[in-house]
């Protein structure tokens, strides 16, 4: 690679992996450093967009509404401080997507998230280790003062020193439903370059396998339903372009009755469902934010109270909206009912638009991939979207950081019928 792609590389690879991990950064150097970095990568960004002379009109159409609806929902916001701030940063995330889409074809853009995958991967299992080998009890995030709390309650720590001891793993993020999201991550990435061929299998085959020992480690029963999803995607997938005209048609109706059955397991066997994955009824408490979380957005139904991506804690109504068991909860855990409350109605509707027109756009070229000049690389966004959908009936995730700079790669990838230009 010459200098100007190895720098641009490396800048993905930093900011990718800050958008995965932006916990780390928030854990390691307050919310303040990790701004700093932010500002840093986000000026480093804008001065590639310049060079490459990006042209935002060509940005699928669904993503521009979606935007729009954003940024005018400042005008009716409860909270326009913080709908300024939410604002900002959902367009610093959508500027990084577009850098990705830009500056990179599919095949260099896995290379530089396989990279930040990895060492997020090997950070986190090398922290949790020195944890339990060294240290040998729970750690806090830095910076932070807990000496008021009679209590402090396990959804604080930044590592519970479980790793010898069978329990959930949390990595370097302090979670461990977003270090079981990266591990999915890494293993649609790793499966998609083993399939095209683009990196060594062994390593691949190696990184791979901690991949799936993490997913195995963090246990989250949420992320295993979306891989089970990803799985069954990728199968139905392969069986559809194996056939043509009338049988493609039966395959397509075999697949929907699939899709049904599958639904309605979900409906009638919710409680056989949970005990198998061990969660309570209550979804380990989701049952009741969600129910909060809808009486809250029922108030402004339409166009709902505001966008704020992350929930600001130093606002009414984030601040004291929902609390169990003395731990205070930032998100509606279900992207679709965060938009309902932030954008209400007209939010869903708009949003919806985009996750399904890139669904739509991302079957079609995973249908086409590895025929003319739609390389198997293209493979990606399809299986990445159905992770993100899935997950997002549980998390809110796909509204910030990696979920949404997915989704936008996504949406303006599918959106191309053909690779990027030469950086």
């Amino acid at each position: 690679m010459s200098r100007t792609e190895t720098y641009r590389h490396w800048l993905a690879v930093v900011g990718l992996f800050t958008l995965t991990a932006g916990d780390f950064w928030r854990y390691l150097l307050t919310w303040w450093g990790w701004g700093a970095i932010v500002g840093v990568l986000l000026t480093m960004v804008i001065v590639e967009l310049v060079r490459l002379r990006v042209d935002l009109r060509r940005l699928p159409f669904t993503l521009i509404a979606f935007l729009t609806l954003v940024l005018l929902s400042t005008i009716w916001s409860d909270y326009r401080v913080a709908t300024l701030a939410g604002v900002v940063l959902t367009f610093i995330t959508t500027a990084f997507a577009v850098y990705l889409t830009t500056a990179f074809d599919l095949e260099a853009f896995l290379r530089a998230f396989g990279v930040a995958l990895r060492w997020i991967l090997g950070l986190s299992l090398l922290f949790e280790f020195a944890v339990s080998a060294f240290i040998r009890h729970p750690v806090l995030p830095f910076f932070v003062d807990y000496s008021t709390l009679k209590k402090i309650p396990a959804a604080f720590y930044w590592s519970r020193d479980l790793l010898f001891h069978g329990g959930q793993i949390q990595g370097i993020q302090g979670n461990s439903n977003l270090l079981a999201l990266v591990a999915l991550f890494a293993l649609i990435v790793f499966a998609v370059q083993w399939i095209a061929q683009t990196a060594s299998r062994a390593w691949l085959g190696f990184w791979g396998v901690v991949a799936l020992a993490t997913l195995a480690l963090t246990r989250s029963s949420t992320v295993l339903l979306a891989l089970a999803a990803v799985i069954l995607v990728g199968a139905f997938l392969l069986l559809v372009r194996r056939t043509r005209g009338k049988q493609r048609g039966l395959v397509y109706a075999g697949g929907v009755l699939v899709a049904l059955g599958i639904a309605a397991v979900g409906i009638f066997a919710r409680a056989l469902i949970l005990a198998l994955l061990d969660k309570s009824a209550s979804l380990t408490g989701r049952s009741e934010i969600w129910n909060k979380v809808i009486a809250l957005a029922n108030e402004h139904p339409a166009a709902g109270w505001g966008w704020v991506s992350y929930w600001a804690p130093w606002v009414e109504p984030f601040k004291s909206l929902v609390e169990i068991k003395g731990v205070h909860y930032y998100q509606a855990h279900d992207a679709w009912i965060d938009v309902y409350l932030q954008l209400g109605i007209i939010g869903l509707i708009v949003f919806g638009l985009l996750v399904l027109t890139t669904l739509v756009r991302s079957w079609v070229l995973a249908l086409d991939a590895g025929r003319g000049r739609v390389p198997l690389v293209s493979l990606f966004p399809l299986l990445i979207v159905v992770a993100l959908i899935v997950h997002s009936i549980a998390e809110s995730r796909l509204l910030i950081e990696i979920g949404f700079a997915l989704l936008v790669v996504s949406s303006i990838r599918s959106a191309q019928r053909e690779p990027a230009p030469d950086a």
